[in-house]
């Protein structure tokens, strides 16, 4: 009797408990989660912005359609507790370019006006997004970068490469106060463009020089490669020293890139010191040959020429002389003969003659 009394309690609450609502909850504002991965970069007047957009509300739904996502800007203003001022608003048309989709990459350019830069040269300009519902409410800002607002050098103008024998030449005209000037180059079909250097100004710079005064620039790539097609780009850089202590540095707008062929129509330097020794005595004669070994690092070989009085020169080696030296054991007795080299580096551009020298065989 117990146990059934037992078994009909239990049954009782049982019963009872799946017939108790639970607490209720209150209805979804379907704010969309702030954004936590913006980034900044800078070059000349243009902010790239990238992000990525809203998925979920804050109540973890997720987000059926967006409202307005807002650029928000402040001027040494850090942290912003606001947004103070709504760079772009990316629900307009004329960001349809960079108009964020739920939970995908986003990225967008806004443009850093020239009064900031004159008014703040050494200030910052703060930037986050605010992801809005369509009732127009947030859950607050995003995480806020960050960049320099001192003015951009203006683009670098008259570029010119030329290819020299031991470098690849490159100049042009920049500002000649404060301004520095990195050449980028990357080889045609592959990739990211590399620094390799600044360039120098190839004149004096007055003390009294005004910022706007154009300068000669010149920049010597020596690390090429021949047969090789490049491009090259010029890039201002400003830096700056911020209030803080850190400093800053500010790209400005690149030049277009300029195409070169790196192709070797240069020939060794000739080679010089050229002497000839006949020997051969009591055996079949021959006539060495020395000179000065050429330097070039592309060198292949030399050419060895040989002519008798009043005939034209005629190589006599089959293949490349490796070393300095040569023994020519085609000629006879009594004759004299007038020799000269030429160098050849690995692309086969073949030197100018040596000075001849001559020798009479015994």
């Amino acid at each position: 009797m117990k146990v059934r009394i037992y078994i009909v309690v239990a049954a009782v609450v049982w019963l009872a408990g799946c017939g108790t609502p639970g607490a209720p909850r209150p209805p979804s504002l379907r704010l969309p989660e702030t954004v936590r991965d913006l980034a900044a970069s800078r070059q000349g007047n243009a902010v790239t912005l990238t992000w990525t957009e809203s998925q979920r509300t804050t109540d973890g739904e997720n987000i059926r359609a967006l409202g307005p996502t807002l650029v928000c800007m402040g001027v040494n203003d850090f942290p912003m507790t606001h947004c103070a001022q709504v760079a772009a608003d990316l629900s307009q048309s004329q960001y349809a370019q960079c108009a964020p989709k739920v939970g995908q990459p986003a990225s967008c350019q806004v443009t850093l006006a020239l009064e900031l830069q004159g008014k703040y040269p050494l200030g910052q300009a703060t930037y986050a997004i605010e992801v809005m519902n369509t009732n127009g409410r947030s859950a607050g800002l995003s995480n806020q970068v960050r960049v320099a607002m001192a003015p951009a050098q203006p683009t670098a103008s008259h570029l010119s490469i030329e290819v020299q024998p031991d470098a690849i030449v490159i100049e042009f005209d920049g500002l000649g106060v404060n301004s520095q000037y990195h050449v980028f180059r990357s080889e045609a079909g592959t990739g990211k463009p590399v620094d390799i250097g600044t360039a120098s100004a190839t004149a004096m710079i007055n003390p009294g020089q005004r910022f706007g005064d154009n300068v000669a620039f010149r920049a010597e790539d020596r690390s090429f490669e021949w047969e090789k097609i490049y491009l090259y780009r010029v890039v201002g850089v400003t830096t700056v020293q911020l209030p803080d202590g850190t400093s800053a540095e500010v790209p400005g707008v690149p030049t277009d890139d300029v195409k070169v062929f790196a192709h070797d129509t240069f020939p060794p330097a000739a080679p010089v010191g050229v002497q000839a020794v006949a020997s051969g005595v009591g055996q079949q004669p021959f006539i060495d040959l020395t000179w000065a070994p050429n330097t070039e690092s592309d060198l292949a070989g030399y050419n060895v020429y040989r002519h008798e009085e009043g005939q034209p020169a005629v190589k006599i080696n089959a293949e490349l002389a490796k070393a300095p030296s040569y023994r020519d054991a085609n000629v006879q007795r009594g004759k004299k003969y007038f020799y000269s080299v030429s160098a050849v580096d690995l692309r086969a551009n073949e030197s100018a003659k040596s000075s001849a020298t001559s020798e009479t065989v015994q």
